[in-house]
């Protein structure tokens, strides 16, 4: 461990489990730490480095930026709003755009939208639909729609008007919501990040989206980790050839720029006026640049077409590399996402492999106890797709053994 890591660590809050380890700089998929070591990222700041590091378009186009204005606050209009607001309606099918800093602030703001839409319609104590294993963030509001006691434990009383249903359950959420006509909208994320990258399937999506048609509920589909291409269309959730009424976008949007956005379409565009909610930060120049550069790099790198098919060959090589030894084949539960978002689930706890894979050179995440998640940079080659695999295998199946 280092000097500045041992002397900076007792002033800041004991809020995260971290490795040892500060990075310095890095450069495409490649990682360095201030020791010099080098580390290849296959997490991508948890899916927000979309370009990777360093990039030879992005850096210079954010540099210029800087040189103009970064921050304007929201009394004034800001050009840049209204450029990358159109280029989200554009990818979208959607109309409007509300801009802000995280992806927890655009779920607060969706879950604000909701009640709103209910209160507009004479509700006076408006529910939402929420998700078993989902994760929405940690404000009050947030944290209630989340499907995690470990993370609400030491915070209640939570906040109220949540109704949970189990995921791909097309019965379960029409049984749940029988006869309620407090129910203003279904909340929920196309890919589960946190949860342990759980998919929705393609057929419970186009059920959902019938159902909320038929009650006039609002679809609200939390994009925040698996959005801006990762799966290999700007949004997961248009795998199924919906459109949904609100769309929570952060992480991946400014490539490492902080930025959220909340995209509404015609049922939710208009439920927001002047006073209704806002943000300091949020659609600050810089941010907007930032968003605005992402997407035009993505579209002239073929960044979505390239990410499904380096998702397609990564869970191949995994899955190959597991059956190759009898252990990893016991081991391995199952192997799922869908572009560059990939969950690895085992057999058995693996929570130490995020330390152990960073000692050997790879940076990796492990969520909901048992699933290897990787969300690297939608950069990534398949050459460093094969330096991951034969870094983190080895030391899967490892674990697997000291746990057998």
């Amino acid at each position: 461990m280092s000097a500045f890591i041992e002397a900076a660590s007792p002033h800041v809050m004991n809020t995260y489990g971290r490795v040892p380890m500060a990075l310095s700089h890095g450069q495409g998929c490649r990682l360095w730490d201030i020791n010099g070591k080098s580390y290849i990222d296959a997490l991508g700041g948890i899916a927000v480095n979309t370009l990777g590091h360093n990039h030879p378009k992005l850096v210079p186009a954010l540099q210029e930026q800087l040189s103009k204005i970064i921050h304007s606050c929201n009394y004034y209009h800001v050009p840049g709003q209204e450029i990358l607001a159109a280029k989200l309606v554009e990818l979208s099918g959607m109309s409007n755009v509300f801009f802000c800093c995280t992806g927890l602030e655009a779920n607060e703001a969706a879950l604000k939208l909701a009640r709103k839409y209910g209160h507009d319609k004479g509700i006076d104590r408006p529910e939402i639909v929420v998700y078993e294993k989902a994760f929405h963030g940690r404000s009050i509001a947030t944290l209630s729609a989340t499907g995690n006691t470990k993370v609400q434990a030491g915070f209640g009383p939570l906040v109220e008007g949540f109704i949970r249903v189990p995921q791909n359950d097309i019965e379960a959420l029409k049984k749940a919501t029988a006869g309620n006509k407090n129910v203003t909208a279904v909340f929920f994320e196309t890919i589960q990040g946190e949860g342990g990258v759980n998919p929705m399937r393609i057929e419970y999506l186009q059920q959902v989206r019938k159902l909320c048609d038929e009650n006039d509920w609002l679809l609200m589909i939390d994009e925040v980790q698996c959005g801006m291409g990762r799966t290999g269309k700007w949004f997961a959730h248009q795998w199924a050839g919906i459109v949904p009424d609100v769309m929570p976008l952060a992480k991946g949007l400014g490539s490492g720029i902080p930025i959220g956005a909340v995209v509404a379409g015609p049922k939710a565009a208009n439920i927001f006026q002047p006073g209704n909610h806002g943000t300091t930060f949020g659609g600050n120049p810089l941010a907007m640049r930032a968003g605005i550069e992402t997407i035009r790099i993505m579209e002239e790198e073929g960044l979505l077409s390239h990410a499904a098919q380096m998702g397609d060959y990564f869970k191949v090589a995994l899955l190959k590399a597991m059956n190759d030894s009898p252990v990893g084949k016991a081991g391995l539960k199952e192997i799922r996402g869908q572009g560059l978002m990939i969950g690895m689930e085992l057999t058995k706890p693996c929570g130490e492999l995020t330390a152990r894979c960073a000692e050997k050179g790879l940076l990796i995440s492990v969520t909901a106890e048992t699933v290897v998640r990787m969300v690297p940079p939608l950069i990534i080659t398949k050459a460093e797709i094969d330096e991951v695999v034969a870094i983190l295998i080895p030391l899967v199946i490892q674990l697997l053994n000291e746990k057998a």
